[in-house]
């Protein structure tokens, strides 16, 4: 995944050093060449000298091709315009915004942009939410009943939700699409980037996995 972080303090660095271990291609954007010093000696990410929101430099960072964009400078200001052009102007699937003043949160969200907060919950939060797989098992309930992510393959883009049913063994609990979370009916055509929330029962998890070309 290609990933582009804006703002290279602690959530910043920290983030970007945690992606690389993970294999991620990453470019980091800052205005002040010390700032780098964080990276260490060892980052092999990409780093450019630059105002975050000036697209010359996004369009130097390869904005097109961005998985996602985290905009973790010191100004709220600052990571909402880089997160509005990032969604809007670039269409960028993920986009995710430092934000200092919660108050604003309402704000970011209606812009269709994810929020993080504090240094230490932001490095992790954000790795989680670029890093999980396709298919991820988040929560066991009771014994053999299991809520599973599944991040929309390419195999079911334009195929509607009956086809992830299994009667008896499988059922659709809910969409995220757009940063947005809804009950959907079973005739609604998938999207690129949907997530899929699925109760499944455990002994069936394989045989869903092979519905979805994953096994």
């Amino acid at each position: 995944m290609k990933v582009i972080i804006v703002g290279c303090g602690k959530l910043g660095a920290g983030l970007a050093l945690e992606l690389i271990k993970k294999g991620h291609s990453i470019t980091v954007i800052d205005s002040n060449q010390e700032a780098f010093e964080l990276l260490g000696k060892d980052f092999n990410g990409k780093t450019i000298i630059g105002v975050g929101f000036d697209r010359n430099i996004l369009d130097k960072a390869q904005i097109k091709y961005a998985d996602a964009v985290v905009a973790s400078t010191k100004s709220d200001e600052a990571n909402a315009l880089i997160g509005r052009i990032s969604r809007n102007v670039y269409k960028v699937p993920r986009v995710i915004s430092r934000l200092y003043d919660p108050r604003k949160a309402e704000i970011y969200r209606s812009l269709g942009i994810q929020t993080i907060s504090t240094t230490t919950w932001g490095v992790q939060r954000v790795t989680e939410m670029l890093s999980y797989n396709q298919l991820d098992s988040i929560l066991t309930m009771g014994s053999g009943v299991e809520l599973i992510r599944i991040e929309t393959p390419a195999l079911l883009v334009g195929r509607t939700l009956n086809e992830l049913m299994i009667p008896g063994e499988t059922q659709v609990v809910s969409v995220c699409r757009d940063n947005k979370t809804f009950l959907p009916t079973m005739g609604m055509s998938l999207q690129k980037h949907d997530i899929i929330f699925v109760a499944a029962l455990t002994a069936s998890v394989k045989r869903l996995k092979s519905l979805l070309g994953m096994a």
